[in-house]
């Protein structure tokens, strides 16, 4: 006799059908760790070390240690350089190098990738023979100085998606679900007007992520009409790039393209120390760093200078360093408004000009 499905089968008939897949996530980052005066580092002592500052990757934070004068174990004479990941509460596999690299950014070792997994009681994990001690005081700049660069990635738990008729169905993600409801101001509680603009928010959610927000919704300072509030000097595209980041964490996409880019990412840096948003400026500065340019960066450093962004500052400073480029730059209508609105800022470039004749 035979089966419904057999039967079916045998008429023809499409049975139902799934699938999956396994996924396995990751996150891949690079932090760059600057060691200068390295001859006054030799003779700290065996065990002892510097560290950089902490970044995060893959929601886990970490360190790179050196020992210039290496470690009780396995160093033999040589300086270690280990990564470090700061009180893991669970297992955290890993893949990373760390990486010499001279003051042109071009790397000169070339150790293999390690894969290892960071644990609560064991979170180092590195090089003991990183440089001989000897060959790296001799190959250091005059400073002493180089960079030790670390190339991270993170790797996640395998999980399961499910297909069924060809559609993919997966865990649904916070973030577009949060943004979504905003562009559909589905639960909005307040409405901001931008240039005769509405923009329709949810009050619990600006005050949770900007002090600002909070102060002007919930605190002493709060509007009297908190249903509508006027925001002043803002462009519409700016405070949709800002509310983005709020329900997200993320910048528009738009905000990369190169039409207009850098202007946009000026005024969403603006935005963003306007409002608190620490995170976003961050963002702001990095993609601003990237897109530096002989037209732009008079204006970025002024920006830089004034919103308290120095890495951002540094970096317009380098670009500017050679005559050629100082010459170029010096043509344009930003480099006017740099000499007129912060004068003192041509020292710090004359300075960098002179160090690099």
């Amino acid at each position: 006799m035979a089966t419904n499905s057999t039967a079916a089968a045998s008429h023809g008939q499409c049975l139902p059908k799934s699938s999956s897949r396994c996924l396995t996530p990751s996150v891949t980052a690079t932090h760059d760790f600057e060691v200068t005066s390295y001859p006054l580092l030799q003779g700290i002592g065996v065990e002892k070390l510097v560290s950089s500052t902490v970044f995060s990757v893959g929601g886990f934070n970490w360190t790179i240690s050196f020992f210039p004068d290496g470690v009780r174990h396995g160093s033999f004479g040589n300086a270690s350089a280990f990564l470090n990941c700061l009180s893991p509460e669970k297992d955290v596999r890993a893949r990373f190098t760390l990486n010499l690299l001279d003051k042109s950014g071009a790397q000169v070792s070339k150790f293999e990738e390690m894969e290892y997994t960071f644990t609560p009681k064991c979170v180092y994990r590195g090089y003991a023979q990183f440089a001989g001690r000897s060959w790296l005081k001799s190959w250091s700049d005059s400073n002493g100085s180089f960079v030790i660069r670390c190339v991270l990635t993170v790797i996640g738990e395998p999980r399961t998606e499910v297909k069924r008729d060809r559609a993919l169905v997966t865990r649904p993600n916070l973030q577009d679900q949060l943004e979504e409801m905003r562009k559909k101001g589905e639960g909005a509680d307040v409405t901001f007007r931008v240039c005769g603009q509405l923009f329709h928010a949810h009050r619990c959610l600006l005050a949770a992520r900007s002090p600002v927000f909070k102060a002007e919704l919930f605190g002493p300072m709060k509007e009297k009409a908190t249903q509508s509030i006027k925001v002043e000097d803002i462009e519409p595209q700016i405070f949709e790039g800002l509310l983005h980041f709020v329900y997200t964490d993320s910048v528009p996409d738009d905000e990369h393209s190169r039409d207009g880019s850098t202007a946009k990412l000026q005024h969403l840096l603006v935005a963003a120390d306007r409002y608190g948003l620490d995170g976003l400026m961050v963002l702001c500065e990095s993609k601003l760093c990237e897109s530096i340019d002989v037209e732009t960066v008079a204006t970025t450093l002024v920006l830089a200078e004034q919103h308290h962004c120095r890495d951002l500052q540094e970096a317009c400073v380098e670009f500017m360093a050679p005559q050629n480029v100082l010459q170029a730059v010096m043509a344009t209508d930003g480099f006017k408004h740099l000499l007129a609105s912060r004068p003192l800022l041509m020292k710090e470039i004359l300075d960098k000009v002179s160090r690099t004749d």
